[in-house]
């Protein structure tokens, strides 16, 4: 077993050591970052390292899905566009205090900077081409601490929540944010919403640049070319404690692990 301690990206640079390998150890987690997304949807408690430390005791992990983007693995999310780093840049404390008031400011701001995409997302049962503000591949129902956004994301079956947002409107765009608090914004005709085991992003512009990021690191650029591994890593989970649609298969014993 590896444990490692940190935040989102160190447990990036983990797994992309341990993912090519043939035989791979279970992985367990004591975080010790700033947002400790994955931890939070394997329910490992994230402020308190000892009861972290007594998850893996439990002796219960699962076979997780990882992501890979070009050459470049990943364990929790994939994003590109400007506003995709909205729900990681409003502050725990303001989420709390104001819900979606905070999101509301946090994205009037930030719409000052939008840069329009102009992209193909080819999927595995479609296409779309056209004009997007942001775009993620969640492997887990946590982005950014706010699991509406991608609320039936599993972490073992196989595939990617695809979420791409087709309008830069403002209107539209803070219309989307209060139907992800309501969590209905899946069926909104501005966002395209769907599972796929392999997704490729092209920049129809010549020259544009779509920076990727990959669990809150940067990622390379587009295009790229994203692969889920199913199944591919054994993680130390707080099963019981974890809601019983997160995962499709039973959890496994930390002494059947080989």
């Amino acid at each position: 077993m590896l444990i490692a301690a940190g935040g989102d990206g160190t447990i990036n640079e983990v797994v992309n050591g341990i993912a090519p390998l043939d035989k791979r150890p279970m992985l367990a987690i004591i975080p010790a970052g700033t947002t400790n997304d994955y931890a939070r949807a394997l329910r490992i408690p994230r402020e308190d390292p000892l009861a972290a430390a007594k998850v893996i005791l439990k002796g219960k992990a699962a076979k997780m899905d990882v992501g890979r983007a070009n050459d470049t693995y990943f364990i929790n999310i994939a994003a590109g566009g400007s506003l995709s780093e909205l729900t990681y840049s409003v502050p725990s404390k303001l989420k709390s205090m104001y819900g979606y008031l905070a999101y509301v400011v946090k994205g009037a701001e930030m719409l000052t900077r939008v840069a329009p995409m102009n992209l193909r997302v080819k999927y595995d049962d479609g296409e779309f081409e056209g004009t997007s503000s942001m775009f993620f591949l969640a492997l887990t129902n946590s982005v950014g601490g706010f699991e509406q956004i991608v609320p039936d994301a599993k972490l073992d079956d196989g595939k990617f929540t695809l979420l791409v947002v087709k309008t830069t409107k403002f209107a539209e765009i803070l219309g989307l944010i209060s139907e992800v608090l309501t969590g209905k914004h899946v069926d909104d005709p501005n966002l395209l919403y769907v599972k796929s085991e392999n997704v490729e992003i092209t920049p129809l512009d010549e020259n544009a640049k779509i920076m990727i990021n990959l669990d809150g690191e940067y990622g390379g650029d587009a295009p790229v070319v994203f692969k889920n591994y199913h199944a591919h890593i054994a993680m130390v989970a707080n099963v019981d404690d974890m809601p019983s649609d997160n995962l499709i298969k039973a959890p496994i014993l930390l002494d059947e692990h080989k």
